[in-house]
């Protein structure tokens, strides 16, 4: 299998809501809106979909879900989506592992980890390939 593209698509009765919630926040662009189904993209190449529930479809709990964004400046966005409203579920700080990041939450509960890579700690340097 040659995987040429890998979109995510979250199944929630909140479209419009998720929809306004990534375009005011983080920037999306809406390339497909018929209502019950929206992709906005996010850069260069990055997608994501949210779909109404449709009959006979299961509508799947997006609980564990995490979405990472890597950023170039980490302390810039936790300013800007701080300021402009949203709230922290994990502070900005520094992580052994090799990034600083901090989290929020979509209107789905999905979390959102929005990073900038660091030097990892000794500890963790060996895990990396």
């Amino acid at each position: 299998m040659l995987v040429q593209s890998l979109s995510p698509c979250i199944t929630t009765p909140k479209v419009e809501e998720s929809r306004d919630f990534y375009v005011k926040h983080f920037a999306a662009r809406i390339t497909f809106d018929c209502g019950w189904y929206v992709n906005l993209e996010f850069g260069q190449g990055a997608t994501l979909q949210f779909m109404a529930p449709q009959p006979g479809q299961p509508v799947c709990n997006p609980a564990g879900l995490t979405y990472n964004f890597r950023v170039a400046d980490v302390d810039a966005e936790f300013r800007a989506l701080t300021a402009s409203g949203l709230t922290a579920i994990m502070p900005l700080e520094d992580h052994p592992w090799g990034d600083r990041g901090f989290a929020v939450q979509d209107p789905n509960g999905v979390v959102l980890y929005i990073y900038s890579d660091r030097e990892p700690s000794a500890e963790f340097k060996p895990y990396y390939k």
